[in-house]
């Protein structure tokens, strides 16, 4: 096994459990090559642990494990059947879940999401992506999945020099798939979704959303119709918006597929359509706003702040007094807080005070690393407007 050097910055923060070292946190330039297991050690020659290395991410070192470790089957089988025993453990009502989510299941690089019968990966490093082979093949000796996909076109591999790419791996698989969350059922295209496929993250938000839902619902950024659908059986109406028109064909064959005759899917932007419906002076008892990730670096977050408001106070506007307003941010760059006082600002210039009932998180398929901030991302307030 090759050995890197860190320094006592790289070390230190390995100590309070972050799984990452940065290349500027380095000694030296190792002569290793790209998505090698590695020792990990101090210059001085204390081991610190066994990580893969990428030779032109910034992230030059993850984590893998806090001791020498050989990462073959044996390893690879462990982690995963404890990230599936989790899953088991706490999903409930559904056939779809994140199976794998990165360093929270202490697998950095690799994602697995189910979907029923069918499985989603992502390797995302050079070592993962080296894996991924024995991956596959252990996840279908663990769950035996009809099918297994790569959804590998994502931003992050082109900065591990990683091709982009995606397709059948494993098994067969022949157009889109019906899922079931929460008893509802969707379709989902997994080569040609958003993220993996669905936004499985919500799963549990959109249950929690449908204790509180009622009289007229708008659903913003409906993607497949998952707020929409999880509406419908305690709202009078639901209008779900979303400015692509495959999503918005797919919103509603998933309506037509529950049979919720009550769900209207219209294409439009969703900035222009809340302008244009309070100047019709159109009111809603229940507004949910799940809008894609406003930023994506920290250096737009001023940006996303004034996104964040305008979404909010325009939604605010047409909400009855009483009613209630979902807001969500998927951005790992906008706190709760910061989200929280964009709502605040919101509500000041439309002069409607909020209260807030209730403050959710991304479901348990996707668990939170303490110490490990970017596991966290999904923010989800449901608010009671007043007068």
């Amino acid at each position: 096994m090759h050995t890197v050097m860190v320094n006592r910055r790289a070390a230190a923060r390995l100590e309070r459990g972050h799984p990452w070292v940065f290349r500027s946190d380095l000694e030296g330039v190792p002569d290793v090559p790209p998505g090698s297991v590695v020792r990990v050690q101090l210059a001085r020659g204390k081991p610190i642990g066994t990580a893969h290395y990428s030779s032109t991410s910034q992230i030059a070192l993850r984590m893998l494990a806090e001791r020498d470790a050989v990462i073959d089957e044996g390893f690879l089988r462990e982690r995963l059947s404890a990230a599936i025993a989790l899953r088991q453990r706490v999903v409930r009502d559904s056939d779809s879940y994140r199976v794998v989510y990165g360093e929270a299941d202490f697998l950095p690089g690799l994602v697995v999401d189910r979907y029923g019968d069918s499985l989603a990966i992502q390797t995302l490093s050079q070592g993962m992506d080296a894996l991924q082979p024995l991956i596959v093949n252990l996840l279908g000796e663990l769950l035996h999945p009809r099918a297994v996909v790569e959804k590998n076109e994502v931003q992050t591999r082109a900065l591990e020099g990683l091709p982009l790419r995606s397709g059948v791996l494993a098994g067969a698989l022949e157009g889109p798939i019906i899922i079931s969350l929460n008893g509802l059922r969707f379709e989902v295209d997994l080569l040609g979704g958003q993220k993996t496929g669905f936004f499985l993250d919500q799963r549990e938000n959109y249950a929690a959303v449908r204790r509180f839902g009622r009289g007229r619902a708008l659903d913003c950024f409906t993607y497949g119709g998952g707020f929409a659908l999880h509406l419908a059986s305690v709202c009078e109406s639901v209008e779900a918006i979303d400015s692509s028109a495959t999503a918005v064909a797919r919103a509603r064959r998933n309506a037509e597929e529950n049979g919720l005759g009550n769900v209207s899917v219209k294409e439009a932007d969703v900035f222009q359509l809340l302008a244009s419906y309070q100047a019709a002076r159109r009111s809603f008892e229940t507004i949910v706003l799940d809008p894609p990730a406003f930023t994506k670096s920290r250096s737009r977050k001023e940006d996303a702040g004034r996104g964040y408001r305008e979404i909010n106070r325009r939604a605010l506007s047409l909400l009855t007094p009483g009613g209630i307003l979902v807001s969500c941010s998927c951005s790992h760059h906008v706190s709760g807080a910061e989200l929280l006082a964009a709502i605040q600002e919101a509500s000041l210039d439309v002069r409607r005070p909020v209260r807030l009932l209730e403050t959710r998180s991304q479901a348990a398929c996707h668990p939170i690393r303490v110490g490990v901030p970017e596991t966290e991302y999904l923010k989800c307030f449901i608010l009671e407007a007043a007068w």
